[in-house]
């Protein structure tokens, strides 16, 4: 969410001036530069509430090369770990894809636990984390209901009886006895000061082992995560995370085009079938504290040959009303189809860049509003700016732009601007869609 005018942090401002003029999203900082999205992030709240009831929701998120998916996503994501979901987030591509002859569903799986982040530990790699304060948590639950003092038989016991409430429960739901018999097993480790049978169940649950013999040699157990019911494990992880006191898990999946890329005819029918099922089960209550949003192109959409759309039980559920039109979009419907942002909040993100680039580098600001405006005009005013601009290129110009002025005392704003060079570029919109052919942008 955006926040007051205030200075901003020189480590933040570093972090977000390089990636944003590097053309990728930065994960810290994003409400000093916030602007528009208004009505798509209060939708996708809305998705939240419901989620930590114990509701699920399924989401697309879809707009064109740089128009600003990632930076939604990234937004969103630090929104709900600040109202304490755990987030695990993961891009596609042809080694990570939701189903696979050759492991790239289980891939992607890896790839989520792996990203499992919290608001203390946002970074991800915060699966240890989670169920070790899961454990000190039942204990303190258990020393508080029981008034008895550490080490006493009796307070062992109680916290047994609370470890063994949350694993009965989740042993009740599909591939929940060996879930829960894990978790049993690590407890006991916990307690024990056992770090290698510990490290054994972070490892299954991260999905690594290979083989069920290898699996069960380690740990007893005859079951490993497979390609197939990968993302059964992850309604495992969303249920047992609330029991463990946390409001919910949401998993965000970016580069959807990777399928639309997928080359063979039946492999992209397979995955847009995973697609399929997990898209059923969020909405029709078969999922409970579980959240998705995926991200996706136009194109990766739409194409009925090879996109998501050439697959018809999706296509029938998601495209658009025949009342839905540009400017007045359907912000409820499983696709929120992101509209360009205006000349009017470019302007604003501007206003904002130019105070953080002055501050990190310690000069006095002197570009002004007209200044400002000026180089809006010129952005907006080049061929084909209104179908092919995106907030990418002007903010990577903007960027550049700044720099030339702060090593550069000698230029002008003016001169700058008036350069042939910069009012004539072509719109690298154009070219990026037809050079880049399928490449996926992650702003």
């Amino acid at each position: 969410m955006p926040v007051p005018n205030q200075k901003v942090p020189r480590r933040i401002s570093q972090t977000v001036l390089n990636s944003l003029k590097g053309g990728v999203v930065p994960r810290i900082g994003l409400p000093y530069i916030a602007v528009g999205r208004k009505n798509e992030i209060e939708a996708l709240l809305r998705d939240v509430d419901i989620i930590s009831e114990g509701g699920a929701s399924f989401r697309f998120i879809v707009g064109r090369y740089g128009s600003g998916k990632s930076f939604l996503l990234q937004t969103i994501r630090n929104y709900v770990m600040d109202r304490g979901f755990i987030v695990a987030d993961a891009d596609l591509s042809p080694e990570r894809r939701l189903q696979g002859t050759r492991g790239q569903g289980l891939a992607t799986y890896r790839e989520l636990i792996g990203n499992l982040s919290t608001r203390t530990k946002p970074e991800g790699g915060a699966l240890t984390l989670i169920l070790d304060r899961w454990i000190s948590s039942k204990q303190n639950e258990a020393l508080l209901a029981t008034g008895l003092s550490p080490g006493d038989p009796g307070l062992a016991a109680e916290t047994d009886r609370r470890i063994f409430e949350v694993t009965s429960s989740v042993s009740e739901l599909v591939h929940g006895f060996e879930f829960a018999r894990l978790l049993t097993s690590y407890y006991h480790a916990y307690l024990d000061g056992d770090d290698e049978t510990k490290a054994k169940v972070i490892r299954w649950f991260r999905g690594e082992y290979s083989t069920k013999t290898e699996a069960r040699e380690a740990l007893g157990i005859n079951m490993i995560i497979t390609d197939d019911d990968w993302y059964e494990y992850l309604k495992l992880f969303a249920t047992f995370f609330r029991m463990a006191g946390y409001t919910g898990m949401m998993i965000m999946i970016d580069e959807l085009v990777n399928l639309y890329k997928i080359p063979n005819a039946i492999t992209r029918q397979y995955n847009y079938e995973k697609l399929l099922t997990m898209y059923n089960d969020t909405l029709q209550g078969k999922a409970r504290y579980l959240g998705f949003i995926m991200g996706a192109t136009p194109q990766a959409l739409e194409d009925k040959r090879r996109g998501i759309y050439s697959y018809e039980a999706l296509r029938s559920r998601l495209s658009e009303g025949r009342f839905s039109r540009p400017g007045a979009r359907d912000l409820l419907a499983p696709v929120i189809r992101l509209e360009p942002l205006t000349a009017e909040e470019m302007l604003v993100l501007c206003e904002k860049l130019a105070e953080m680039h002055a501050g990190l580098y310690g000069y006095p600001r002197t570009l002004t509003t007209d200044d400002l405006a000026s180089f809006i005009r010129i952005e907006y005013g080049r061929i084909g700016a209104d179908e092919n601009i995106t907030p990418r290129e002007v903010i990577r110009d903007f960027i550049e732009l700044l720099d030339l002025l702060c090593q550069n005392p000698d230029m002008t704003v003016e001169s700058l601007l008036a350069s042939d060079g910069f009012t004539y570029a072509k719109s690298e919109a154009v070219s990026d869609t037809a050079e880049a052919g399928f490449a996926e942008f992650t702003i």
